[in-house]
């Protein structure tokens, strides 16, 4: 009997291409699915590989076959991981897929919003030429900048901002602060200290309960006045309604953003409606070779898992290993 693959979205060809070699794969796609319908195909499924729907409880009760649970990505906060620990499943993650295409976004969002480049552009399409009040455009040359999570990706971001000849500041308890300076960087061990000496705040770290709302008021009225935050992270990293005040209010210069507190987010959102915000839809891996590089790593966790021998490299959960 195959092994039924359940994917939420269309794979890209590389990544569909390792499956389909195999003569015990039965692939069943659709697209986006609701939650009723993702339920109903996770019923029968050996394995799925999971966009944004929500491996939780309620999605596990109707698995009884389930295997491995693949993330298109990296990220696993939509996933109920002590439960797939209790039932053995792996949950496997594309590490190192998406790192270099998140810092080179979180370059673009830190350039696009210090050199105003949106504002620029939509004023000179709609017939204009310098921005009204002058160029409001700062260096990244000189600044201080304070990457929060030295991962794969907030460590690359940390090195292209050195590139940049910023002063580099991380801050991330799981490295040891000798680590991070022996990088050449400078350790900081009190966030809101580190924020009041931030021009630049870019977000690299995992949401969770110690990272929900980590950008609160409180952090905002930390952070040094007119700096400039990045959000590549997670949307609920950041309180949107303190945003939104410290953006109106002139302590921030402005935002780049490609995740949000709600996603997809309707019409009436206040950040649409500010001008020193520069938005992009979760999109910061959707390069055509990271998305290549996703799937290539996702589709070869499911058959690792599938085949008795999961990566322990790629597992969130190595501890049911061995079980």
């Amino acid at each position: 009997m195959p092994h039924r693959v359940l994917l939420c979205r269309s794979l890209h060809p590389a990544g569909l291409s390792l499956l389909r070699a195999r003569d015990d794969i039965e692939i069943v796609t659709l697209q986006d699915p609701p939650v009723e319908e993702f339920h109903q195909h996770l019923s029968s499924a050996d394995a799925v590989l999971c966009w944004l729907e929500r491996v939780d409880q309620a999605a596990l009760a109707v698995a009884p076959r389930l295997k491995v649970v693949s993330r298109y990505g990296v990220g696993f906060d939509t996933v109920d991981i002590p439960a797939c620990t209790a039932r053995d499943i792996p949950v496997m993650v594309a590490n190192g897929s998406n790192d270099l295409s998140v810092a080179e976004h979180a370059m673009m969002l830190m350039l696009a919003v210090a050199r105003r480049a949106v504002d620029a552009d939509r004023h000179v399409k709609q017939g204009g030429w310098w921005l009204p009040g002058g160029p409001g455009m700062v260096d990244l040359a000189g600044r201080s900048v304070l990457v929060v999570g030295y991962g794969r990706i907030g460590s690359r971001v940390a090195n292209y901002c050195r590139a940049f000849h910023m002063r580099v500041m991380v801050m991330d308890p799981a490295y040891h602060p000798a680590r991070i300076a022996a990088d050449g960087f400078t350790p900081a061990r009190d966030f809101h200290a580190a924020l009041g000496q931030a021009d630049v705040v870019t977000l690299h770290c995992p949401l969770g309960p110690e990272t929900h709302h980590l950008m609160n008021h409180a952090a905002f009225a930390a952070l040094k006045p007119g700096a400039i935050l990045v959000n590549t992270a997670r949307g609920p990293i950041v309180d949107q309604a303190a945003l939104v005040e410290a953006l109106r209010s002139g302590r921030l210069q402005g935002a780049g953003l490609d995740v949000l507190e709600v996603e997809p987010s309707d019409a009436a959102n206040p950040l649409f409606a500010l001008p020193n915000v520069v938005i992009s839809p979760h999109n910061a891996a959707s390069t055509e070779e990271g998305l290549a590089r996703m799937a290539r790593i996702a589709a070869q966790n499911i058959l690792d898992a599938l085949d008795g021998r999961p990566d322990p490299a790629m597992m969130v959960n190595p501890e049911v290993l061995g079980r």
